[in-house]
């Protein structure tokens, strides 16, 4: 049984809080704040690195395709952003929570006084009982100073907290021994004791149309919080209820075991 006097990260992707065409999955949000907000109520210290604000913005804006320029991008990001947060605000309003906004860039983990001041200011979140929302800062980011990706960012915030566990959210039931879209019989790898070349390899690529990670990245994000002592489950994020069955310790998704010191 996990100890319900943790704290955890929790990262969701555009797969789970938008549907293709870029409106937001009003359901998928409302259940994840729903399981959040109850996990907070039993003691859990929870931090949400939300994805969404270009795919949000997208939609939003009525554009048909993800721009392909960097202003356009971070446009659609600003727009999306604005959207993304007055429904988180709402839909924890509702269950009594108060949420608070953090939008970070590469720079502000690697500089060590910035590292310090965000550091404090989750701590000072978690001390008033709120919760941080935090995403990369793609309204003003460029390439220099971006992660590019929500679960490397999430691994940071995990480490950069201390937590007890990472859970990534994705459109896949975990990792698998090959791609079950071209091989059916693909069977789900419950466990990963350690990240060899071999399971890098069964990442395969790229996400979906309107986000920017893959299994891939959750691979990467899984050892940058497993060197940190940090277990990552990556489960399906149309069922948000699957998060109490990891903390449960049930067989749900992938488990990614912490490095061992």
């Amino acid at each position: 049984m996990f100890n319900f006097n943790a704290r955890i990260v929790v990262k969701v992707g555009t797969s789970t809080l938008a549907y293709s065409n870029g409106k937001t999955n009003l359901r998928h949000m409302e259940e994840l704040v729903r399981v959040l907000a109850d996990l907070h109520n039993s003691g859990v210290q929870v931090a949400l690195v939300s994805s969404g604000a270009i795919g949000v913005g997208i939609g939003k804006l009525g554009l048909a395709v993800r721009p392909g320029d960097t202003p356009g991008r971070q446009a659609a990001s600003a727009v999306g952003q604005c959207e993304l947060m007055f429904i988180y605000d709402k839909m924890f309003g509702e269950y009594g929570h108060t949420v608070g906004q953090l939008l970070i860039t590469k720079n502000d983990v690697d500089d060590a006084e910035r590292r310090d001041n965000l550091v404090n200011a989750f701590e000072k979140l978690f001390a008033y009982g709120a919760i941080p929302i935090i995403n990369e800062n793609d309204s003003v980011a460029v390439d220099e100073i971006v992660y590019g990706d929500n679960d490397n960012l999430s691994a940071q915030v995990a480490r950069l907290i201390g937590a007890d566990m990472l859970i990534i959210l994705t459109d896949r039931d975990g990792l698998y021994d090959a791609d079950p879209a071209l091989h059916p019989a693909a069977k789900r790898i419950p466990v990963v004791e350690e990240i060899t070349e071999d399971i890098v390899r069964l990442a395969g690529g790229a996400g979906s149309q309107l986000g920017t990670g893959g299994m891939t990245t959750k691979i990467q994000a899984a050892r940058l919080a497993g060197e940190a002592g940090i277990c990552t489950a990556v489960i399906n994020g149309s069922r948000p209820r699957d998060i109490y069955h990891v903390l449960e310790g049930q067989d749900v998704g992938t488990i990614f075991k912490a490095v061992k010191k």
